[in-house]
């Protein structure tokens, strides 16, 4: 078994807390060293109680889907022959009341080379890549590659 972790970080300050006017605003820290400034979605606590610079649980959830699924569909490209020059995605979460109940992957993909992939074999790369895609494999909502589903 694998195992990774994240640290996150919270400080009340002088805040009175119990009046519920404190900031989310916290900070991430990934084992590279990285920093990264976190807080609630100002869809769901509005500013200035969140920080909408930061980057909040729910986008965060949906990159790391997105990320995943890239990292497996260059994989698997690349084992198959394909030589991708550029793979740009602008995915998108759907909260339906409590839960992320959908996430919608839209990869704009550039390949390279003279061997292309036909639309079969582009399905087949982002269908295998959803399948191998464990952070998809962990979420109960749906995670679909638009024009692929």
């Amino acid at each position: 078994m694998k195992r990774f972790e994240a640290t996150l970080a919270w400080q009340r300050g002088d805040q009175a807390f119990t009046d519920l006017h404190y900031s989310r605003a916290h900070r991430w820290r990934f084992d590279g060293g990285i920093d990264v400034p976190a807080s609630s979605s100002p869809l769901s606590v509005p500013v200035p109680l969140s920080d909408p610079a930061a980057v909040d649980p729910e986008e965060a959830l949906v990159a790391a889907a997105a990320s995943c699924h890239m990292l497996f569909f260059l994989s698997l490209a690349a084992a198959r022959g394909y030589i991708v020059d550029r793979y740009d995605d602008r995915a998108v979460g759907l909260l339906d009341g409590a839960a992320i109940t959908r996430i919608v992957l839209n990869p704009a993909i550039a390949f390279g080379g003279e061997r292309q992939p036909d639309r079969a074999a582009l399905a087949e790369l982002h269908h295998e890549a959803h399948a191998r895609c464990y952070i998809a494999n962990s979420l109960k909502g749906d995670v679909v590659v638009e024009g692929f589903e």
